[in-house]
């Protein structure tokens, strides 16, 4: 089969597109035929390894993808060939305690599709049934693709971690990326106020259409502290910062929230190393939390309300598989709003 691989790690000149062979499925596990995969930031760190990230290579890249079931597991009971599917990029061991409480995210064993396992940027990915879920024969392959991974992160960030109430203050940078832009639209569904960071007018108007209230050009305004404090928020401050940037933004999240509020993050896209003043979050009682992925039920929450029209996934940009290490550029340099897809067949 045709896939977008790596035989070693480096920079993006190491993706290679060619033939593999076809994953051979076991009793609980399907074998889907790849339409479309979903770029994610996750490509590029696996692109570029990392200490104790040891694979077998070739790897094939990729989290999110959609397609149609084309082989079942003998053990298969929920699923034909046939099904229009989507997939939960994260993957556990389903035995262990975590899983079984629902804390898969906290299983040693978990991890995401593309990561350790083989992604979906090729004609054939196979995954375990819990990890797979069918969708209408009328549901777009496209947005089926671009939803799981930024929905669900962000989804799991604003309900289960940020415990999001009506008329909260939601902060959310980077309104472009594709858990930003899934954040929006879900704080807004859950009765928040949303206020959003991007960089350009266009990107402004975008994230003003998923419903953000207002939405903040960070190059023009470098500190916006204190304008959203007392302007936006009428000297209340932020109950919840949703961070995915990193380096760039902790300091600010912190500085933005109110006594009591919660910074959840997700994500370090500027790098993974800040400075914070300590004293703010002592003296306001903060919470700061990470948040990875979601589990199967967090995951099957947010795609009923996608899959029902109450949420969009936003595409930017589709490229074909064969033009794989250009959509890795274009999302290395962050000009997208939204999700950047592959067709894969």
């Amino acid at each position: 089969m045709k896939a977008a691989f790596i035989k070693e790690h480096g920079d993006l000149d190491k993706v290679q597109i060619g033939e593999v062979d076809v994953p051979q499925v076991g009793p609980n596990e399907v074998l889907i035929e790849t339409k479309f995969g979903a770029l994610n930031h996750l490509d590029l760190f696996v692109i570029r390894g990392w200490p104790g990230l040891t694979l077998s290579m070739p790897h094939v890249i990729g989290a999110d993808g959609s397609g149609i079931i084309k082989e079942v597991g003998s053990e298969i009971s929920t699923l034909s060939q046939g099904d229009h599917v989507t997939i939960n990029p994260g993957l556990s061991c389903g035995k262990c305690n975590m899983c079984l409480s629902g804390q898969q995210v906290l299983c040693k064993q978990f991890s995401i599709l593309g990561e350790n396992k083989w992604g979906t940027f090729a004609q054939y990915v196979k995954i375990p049934e819990i990890n797979v879920l069918k969708i209408p024969k009328d549901y777009p392959f496209d947005k089926a693709a671009a939803a799981p991974l930024t929905f669900l992160t962000a989804w799991r960030m604003l309900t289960t971690q940020g415990k999001i109430k009506h008329d909260d203050f939601v902060f959310i940078h980077g309104a472009g990326g594709g858990v930003s832009s899934a954040a929006i639209q879900i704080a807004k569904y859950l009765g928040a106020k949303v206020i959003a960071t991007t960089s350009t007018v266009e990107k402004i108007e975008k994230a003003k259409e998923l419903g953000a209230d207002h939405v903040i050009n960070y190059k023009e305004m470098k500190d916006y502290t204190k304008f959203v404090y007392t302007e936006l928020t009428n000297k209340q401050g932020i109950d919840i910062v949703i961070d995915n940037v990193g380096q760039a933004t902790f300091q600010t999240s912190i500085q933005l929230l109110r006594p009591g509020g919660r910074l959840i993050t997700c994500g370090v896209t500027s790098g993974p190393f800040t400075k914070i003043n300590v004293t703010n979050i002592f003296w306001k009682h903060l919470e700061i939390k990470g948040s990875t992925m979601a589990n199967q039920g967090e995951f099957r929450e947010v795609m009923q309300l996608v899959l029902a029209g109450k949420l969009h996934p936003v595409i930017d940009k589709i490229y074909t598989l064969e033009k794989v290490k250009e959509s890795e550029q274009y999302l290395s340099e962050g000009n997208q709003f939204g999700k950047v897809l592959i067709e894969v067949s």
